[in-house]
């Protein structure tokens, strides 16, 4: 984590440096501190911090991945003639269980179109679920597990 903050404080350092803090500069002067920081990465002990960095972005294209699959596909089941919709709510057996982890996995399926996070059972062991079409609960089950919340354990742990 503080490996982050020397990587923002860069990032800042080369927008005031250069006189704009534009955002296109800040994210430049952050792809700069990621390179300045690969070049020592040994001597401040950052080897794991772009793993993780690679493991955040490897799930933020998986979110824009299914966020374009999941549109597609409500956008052809609302225009099917005939809609054989079969909506439902779900529990969804949680895997992660820490909050940030558990808040990120419920925003991740509300953002993608056709499910909607419900609430979290008291136990925090479930997460309830509603899909647009839940005729197969099981399939949608299995998508989650096997794609957001393997990819947040990747990134956060």
């Amino acid at each position: 984590m503080t490996l982050f903050l020397i990587n923002v404080l860069l990032a800042l350092a080369w927008a005031a440096v250069s006189g704009s803090f534009s955002p296109h500069n800040i994210v430049f002067g952050f792809v700069l501190g990621i390179a300045a920081l690969s070049l020592i990465r040994e001597q401040v002990g950052s080897v794991g911090y772009f793993g993780r960095a690679r493991r955040v972005v490897s799930l933020a294209l998986l979110f824009v991945y299914e966020l374009i699959l999941s549109a597609w596909r409500v956008t052809v089941l609302v225009l099917s003639p005939n809609m054989k919709l079969k909506p439902g709510i779900f529990a969804y057996p949680l895997k992660v269980d820490r909050d940030f982890e558990i808040t990120l996995l419920a925003n991740l399926i509300t953002l993608t179109p056709g499910t909607l996070s419900v609430d979290v059972s008291e136990d925090r062991r479930f997460l309830y679920v509603h899909a647009i079409d839940c005729s197969d609960p099981a399939q949608t089950r299995r998508e989650i597990a096997d794609g957001f919340e393997r990819k947040i354990m990747e990134a956060f742990r």
